[in-house]
């Protein structure tokens, strides 16, 4: 089949996905379903890896279950892993599988630490035994950078977390760059701000807060103080992101790339956005009882922008859709 331009606008994409076989681990999860949509859409044949469902997820309520094949397996199961990925003759990677919210890694640093160091190790360990595996795209997170007084951070900064969950983020670039500069694993490490937009249940992050806070008319109870500053980056951004560097992996393996956002805000004016662009007011109370908190988190991006990215979403823009979505899942 020849080359045809994906769905997704504002950027070309080859589809050279169509027809292969590619493991999405965690999947079924926020951004993972998002990414699953975007595959289906290019005629790829999906196998995901999961541990429970959730019936009102994005995953579910667009049916994806019904279109792809779904192992369940622990990524921390190194047998599950490599069976799966020899079984199903994995040709792509894309390995979103983590304990991905920071007070649970506070509270339970074991399971974050085996999840997110040992599932990445695991993950790459089968590629470097099944070489079949073109491209590992592994998502990281702004975290592994650890704390930055201001600026911005760069590809070359080192990865210094120091709490459990931004440690767990430190060592799953670091093994990833091990596997490829010492076995030659096709693999890109992705760095992201705050990912957000529709499907994102875990209403404990700010933007899921706030839209259930509108429609429930509920006071938003603030964990931070208000002032913390990060990048908001829309969750298709994100997967166009993700699908350009597994197209360009002969170029781009065992780089790291940032993925920043043009909204670099603090909780505070984060509100002031949505309430601007929905033009609803949003009552809120600052506990300011968070525990290990980064004050200042923004991503420098042109290395990823040379490779032809572009963020072209703001919340003033996706905000109206992300409340609609809200919106249904309620009414469901």
């Amino acid at each position: 089949m020849g080359a045809t331009t994906t769905t997704m606008e504002n950027m070309e994409i080859k589809n050279q996905f169509f027809g292969k076989n590619v493991l999405v681990t965690g999947g079924t999860g926020f951004v993972g379903s998002h990414l699953v949509e975007e595959l289906l859409n290019q005629g790829a044949n999906v196998i995901t890896t999961f541990e429970y469902t959730d019936p009102l997820s994005y995953f579910m309520m667009k049916g994806f279950d019904k279109k792809i094949t779904m192992v369940q397996v622990d990524v921390a199961d190194f047998d599950g892993v490599f069976d799966l990925v020899t079984k199903f003759e994995i040709d792509y990677i894309f390995h979103l599988a983590a304990q991905a919210i920071v007070n649970t890694a506070y509270n339970n640093p074991r399971k974050t630490i085996l999840s997110n160091v040992m599932g990445t190790t695991n993950i790459l360990e089968s590629a470097r035994l099944y070489p079949k595996v073109k491209a590992i795209v592994v998502a990281s997170s702004d975290k592994a950078y650890g704390k930055l007084a201001s600026g911005q951070y760069i590809e070359t900064d080192p990865v210094k977390g120091d709490h459990p969950y931004d440690v767990s983020k430190s060592a799953t670039d670091l093994i990833s760059n091990m596997y490829f500069k010492t076995y030659q694993v096709p693999v890109v490490i992705t760095r992201f701000g705050n990912i957000y937009g529709e499907g994102d249940n875990n209403f404990s992050r700010i933007i899921p807060g706030i839209m259930m806070s509108l429609l429930k008319n509920e006071t938003l109870e603030l964990r931070s103080d208000g002032k913390a500053v990060r990048d908001y980056l829309y969750v298709k951004d994100v997967v166009k992101g993700y699908l350009m560097l597994a197209e360009k992996v002969d170029e781009v393996k065992g780089e790291a790339f940032n993925f920043g956002s043009n909204d670099t805000l603090s909780v505070i004016d984060l509100i002031k956005e949505i309430e601007k662009a929905l033009g609803k007011k949003v009552p809120y109370k600052v506990l300011n009882i968070a525990k290990n908190e980064i004050p200042y988190q923004s991503l420098n991006y042109d290395k990823i922008e040379k490779l032809g990215w572009k963020n072209d979403s703001l919340v003033s823009k996706t905000s109206k859709g992300i409340f609609d979505w809200y919106k249904n899942l309620i009414e469901k």
